[in-house]
């Protein structure tokens, strides 16, 4: 496999494709920090027809290699305000993790025009991930790193 990826804003016509690739990472990846029963919650909250929903209040981008998507994530503004915007949805084909592409991602929804309008960007960051956001330069919200009754860390970043 060659590692060539390219990115682009999603279409409606990828929203089975992202809904199967997030479902798969955590049901694969995540599920190594989190119980069943709490993936399968996630798991529903991941339909086409959510991913569609989503992906029309955010900048939302996929990573394709070849015909095959293999990433996905979001941008979008914090609760409607104009100066903080929140990343969602980021997520990596489990085959396809540590190939750079989450950083791709990352580097993406930065050099969007949400991330440039905010001065803190928020991430709702899984146990799974929480790593990999700090290495991207997020810290966590307020100094708590705890995770909240959604079993996520709220980390941020200033520009």
């Amino acid at each position: 496999m060659g590692n060539t990826y390219d990115i682009r804003r999603f279409q409606h016509s990828d929203a089975e494709e992202v809904s199967a690739l997030i479902i798969k990472t955590l049901r694969t990846t995540n599920s190594k920090d989190y119980p069943p029963e709490h993936i399968e919650n996630d798991v529903k909250a991941f339909t086409p027809k959510a991913v569609i929903a989503r992906a029309e209040w955010t900048h939302f981008y996929v990573v394709c290699h070849e015909s095959t998507i293999v990433g996905c994530g979001a941008i979008g503004p914090y609760w409607g305000k104009e100066d903080e915007s929140c990343l969602f949805n980021i997520f990596v084909l489990p085959e396809y993790q540590n190939r750079g592409i989450g950083r791709k991602i990352m580097e993406a929804l930065e050099q969007d025009a949400y991330f440039f309008r905010a001065g803190r960007i928020e991430i709702p960051a899984s146990i799974t991930a929480c790593g990999f956001y700090q290495k991207m330069g997020y810290t966590y919200k307020n100094g708590i790193a705890v995770v909240d009754e959604e079993g996520l860390y709220r980390l941020e970043k200033f520009r």
